[in-house]
């Protein structure tokens, strides 16, 4: 993690549990954790495979 992003997070209001929870939901079409999905959404899949699921929107759980 850069030392901006550190900085960021220390000066929001937001957890570190909430950031886990929040990295920690699950898409309900491909079952990968949101960490997985790009900024728009798209699944990029785990573990440097594509993901198959047609994944194209990330919704939580």
């Amino acid at each position: 993690m850069t030392k901006e992003t550190e900085s960021q997070i220390q000066q929001s209001d937001v957890s570190t549990d909430e950031l886990i929870l929040h990295f920690r939901e699950k898409c309900k079409i491909c079952g990968h954790h949101r960490i997985m999905h790009d900024a728009t959404g798209k699944c990029e899949g785990v573990m440097n495979k594509p993901c198959t699921s047609g994944c194209d929107k990330f919704e939580a759980e």
